[in-house]
């Protein structure tokens, strides 16, 4: 039975990919968790089996995931990773390992400095990239290497991530690989006692009905038919639609929905000052978009409001906010450039509002969910503190 190898196994990839590939006959998924065996655990207590509860305005039903069997912890067993990306038993690796996890510098490339980077090149560390590279230069069957993080041109930039941490471990990578890039989207958030108590699972993820997977054709081996799926040449401008509106609307939320005192989207997005200026962000980052995507703008930034006021998701603001210094260069700034010396009222609110956010946090005394926190902390203590935050994103 060909089976997929899946990195990083929170709850989007439990709403996501596990989803997907539930509904594709033939197919099923070892995982990977890196940074502890909590999850394992858990889902290893029912057969890995588990509830995906799904939420919209109108209720709530439940689609039971069966297709993930197992599952390695690497900090625990990286050797037992690495022996599996090397097997042949795989012809998918997919991975959702959040935007840090790859260690890359403000140009997106691998940042061979890193500490975690610097240990794993040593042999002691258990990197995603360093892990992928060590089996890939072992392996010698074709596989797909599919990335499905937030990240632009995400296959591109895990591949030249990949090549580089090899040739810095001098390794030469021993089979046919591919890295196409893809765009994914469903709102996740994470699971609360509330929602394990009431799908009466601790297991249970709750995500919304709307999902959207939009992957590049291009695979070494055998290609799961995903139902749903948009298989297409050229994924950037799927992509930058999603990043730019999506998740740029969804960022502005969390910094200024916080600082107005909203614990969660919904409750962002109905008060009327921040619903017009995520409008007005959707329509800036619109303007970007390449032609051809421009006739699907105006119902996409439609369709997110309305998702975003789903009152029975509790997708938690805080959530969004976490690891604001790697995301806002992507969301943001991106944008903002693309832009040049076009007024930019709604972009601008987004960068002041994460300036404002941070500060408010150091301020008060509470720890920073970011990869950056300390030079963060260390900007708020600044004599110019809004200058050295916009300093560390470049902005």
């Amino acid at each position: 039975m060909p089976r997929i190898l899946h990195l990083g196994v929170g709850n989007f990839f439990r709403a996501h990919i596990a989803a997907y590939t539930q509904d594709t006959p033939g197919w099923q998924i070892t995982g990977v968790s890196f940074r502890s065996g909590t999850i394992r655990d858990g889902l290893a207590a029912q057969g890995y089996d588990y509830p995906l509860v799904i939420k919209d305005a109108q209720g709530t039903t439940v689609k039971p995931i069966t297709c993930l069997t197992d599952m390695y912890v690497a900090a625990d067993d990286p050797g037992g990773v690495i022996d599996a990306i090397v097997s042949d038993d795989f012809d998918v690796i997919t991975l959702t390992v959040t935007e840090k996890a790859y260690h890359l510098d403000t140009h997106g490339q691998l940042d061979l400095d890193a500490a975690d980077i610097q240990a794993d090149l040593g042999g002691t560390g258990t990197t995603v990239v360093g892990v992928l590279a060590r089996g890939l230069a072992l392996r010698r069957a074709p596989v797909t290497v599919l990335c499905c993080d937030n990240l632009p041109d995400n296959g591109a930039k895990l591949e030249k991530a990949v090549r580089t941490f090899a040739d810095a471990a001098h390794l030469s990578l021993g089979c046919d690989v591919t890295f196409p890039g893809c765009m994914v989207d469903r709102i996740t958030p994470a699971t609360t006692d509330a929602m394990r108590a009431e799908a009466g699972n601790p297991m249970a993820v709750p995500t919304e009905a709307f999902s959207e997977w939009v992957v590049e054709d291009r695979f070494a081996a055998r290609r799961p038919d995903w139902p749903g799926v948009q298989w297409v040449d050229d994924v950037a401008p799927h992509e930058m639609r999603k990043l730019r509106m999506l998740n740029g609307a969804h960022s502005f939320l969390a910094y200024a929905g916080a600082l107005r005192g909203h614990t969660y989207v919904h409750q962002a997005i109905e008060d009327a000052r921040l619903r017009s200026t995520a409008q007005v962000l959707m329509a800036e980052a619109a303007q970007t978009l390449p032609s051809d995507m421009h006739a699907q703008a105006a119902p996409y930034a439609t369709a997110l409001v309305d998702r975003f006021a789903n009152p029975n998701l509790q997708h938690s603001l805080r959530q969004i906010a976490m690891d604001g210094s790697q995301k806002l260069p992507i969301r943001i700034l991106a944008t903002l450039r693309d832009r040049g010396h076009a007024d930019s009222p709604a972009l601008d609110c987004a960068l002041n509002a994460w300036v404002g956010f941070v500060q408010a946090e150091v301020a008060a005394g509470r720890a920073l969910d970011d990869p950056r926190s300390d030079d963060l902390r260390a900007a708020c203590q600044s004599a110019d503190p809004d200058a050295a935050l916009r300093r560390i994103i470049g902005a």
